[in-house]
């Protein structure tokens, strides 16, 4: 078999039964893989104090520590939380499979493991943890501050200004920005902002950024001076008809009701709102509601 010249990664296999090792061993050396290997969590673990792979295959059965409990603290670590995990066992049934997602898996082949399926799977999720890995990569350098939520509202990832940002924002906290706040910020609309505790005369702001993959929220983390919405508010020049539609939009009211109440058409509505959206500077409806909350109450 000839070595396919894009497998240039590093794959851990994780089994206790020898048979499965050499097998899979032989297959991903074929494909052009360089392979590591381990027979149990706990070595697993420790391998990657040393090195960090591209992928993981891991058996989900193993005596001592499991597979999905491997799998779970994998994810908890930081440094190799991007690794993506591929479970490999016998255990076919729905409660099995969820298990093995929730504790942070990315795919799941059920043994016995087919060559043909293993290496498809294999290469896809490589393929999208390069993706992913030069995203993140171009984030850092450009110094952004960007949070990635999963669907329970637990931070996936973090850039490294957001983890300085959020550092001195939920100090009390380890660092670990609270519960709440994480729920609340799961929760905004695409364009919807959220206040961090204010630090060092500094406003940390959460801009949701909308689903930015299968169960995760994207956050762009912006710093304001406190009276920025203020200022950007008045100098954004609307005209009074404007503010009352804007501090409407504000309480939550919709363009039939705005309408109702200024005694106009939703249309004309509309033709306001597009107005202020210009003058301030924002695309969407949730995003000039944040900024006039705080300032037209």
């Amino acid at each position: 078999m000839t070595p396919n010249p894009e497998n240039t990664g590093t794959v851990l296999v994780v089994d206790d039964a020898p048979d499965t090792l050499r097998w899979l061993c032989e297959l991903l050396e074929q494909e052009g893989y360089t392979v590591l290997v381990a027979r149990s969590g706990t070595e697993a673990l420790s391998r990657l104090e040393y090195l960090v792979p591209d992928a993981i295959l891991l058996d989900a059965l193993m005596p001592g520590l499991s597979g999905f409990e491997t799998c779970a603290r994998i994810k908890a670590n930081p440094a190799w939380a991007h690794v993506p995990v591929i479970f490999m066992t016998g255990l076919s049934e729905t409660g099995d499979v969820v298990q093995g997602f929730e504790s942070g898996a990315v795919d799941y082949v059920v043994k016995p493991v087919r060559a043909g399926e293993v290496l498809a799977r294999l290469a896809t999720h490589l393929r999208n943890a390069r993706v992913a890995r030069l995203a993140r990569d171009a984030v850092d350098l450009g110094g952004l501050g960007v949070l990635m939520l999963d669907a329970r509202a637990r931070v996936a990832w973090r850039s490294p200004q957001a983890g300085r940002w959020l550092a001195e924002c939920f100090a009390g906290n380890d660092g670990d920005p609270a519960p709440e706040w994480l729920a609340q910020a799961i929760a905004l609309a695409p364009g919807g902002e959220l206040d961090a505790p204010a630090s060092a005369g500094q406003q940390l702001v959460a801009r949701s950024l909308g689903r930015a993959g299968l169960d995760e929220t994207m956050l762009l983390l912006v710093r304001r001076d406190p009276a920025a919405r203020e200022d950007r508010i008045e100098s954004a020049a609307l005209t009074p008809r404007e503010t009352e539609v804007l501090s409407w939009v504000a309480k939550g009211k919709t363009n039939r009701d705005i309408a109702e109440i200024l005694g106009m058409s939703p249309r004309t509505v509309n033709k306001h709102l597009e107005h202020v959206f210009e003058k301030l500077g924002v695309e969407t409806r949730a995003a000039a509601a944040a900024l006039a909350s705080r300032t037209l109450g």
